[in-house]
């Protein structure tokens, strides 16, 4: 027998073999084992606790994408509210000012002008 490895999931195609096993198991009537871990109460205890935890699994997914979706556009909020104080900043005390600088915005004087570029002589 090959040895498991219990830290990846289970393929969902896998899942339903085995749930539609489960589920035929329950037509044959006669089924008795003296094993306690493939006993018909033991297979339908951990079937129920499979879809607990995958119902849970879901429902805490679905919570992540909502605190993400909902930090993503706090994120967004704060980032807009940021520009419009800069805009205010450079309204108010002008591109060339401290303050400006203060907020994060280079001074005008600060700017390098854009210098022409001397052509370069091609030699033929």
């Amino acid at each position: 027998m090959t040895i498991q490895d219990r830290t990846r999931r289970l393929r969902p195609q896998t899942i339903s073999q085995d749930i539609d096993s489960f589920h035929g198991l329950q037509t044959v009537s006669t089924y008795n084992t003296t094993r306690a871990d493939a006993s018909a109460a033991k297979l339908q205890e951990v079937y129920q606790a499979m879809v607990i935890s995958q119902q849970t699994e879901t429902e805490k997914l679905a919570l992540y994408r909502a605190a993400a979706d909902a930090a993503r556009l706090a994120e967004w909020e704060f980032h807009n509210a940021v520009l419009a104080m800069k805009e205010v900043v450079r309204g108010q005390y002008g591109s060339d000012s401290d303050q400006a600088q203060a907020v994060g915005l280079k001074k005008k004087s600060d700017r390098k002008r854009p210098s022409r570029k001397k052509p370069v002589a091609i030699a033929s």
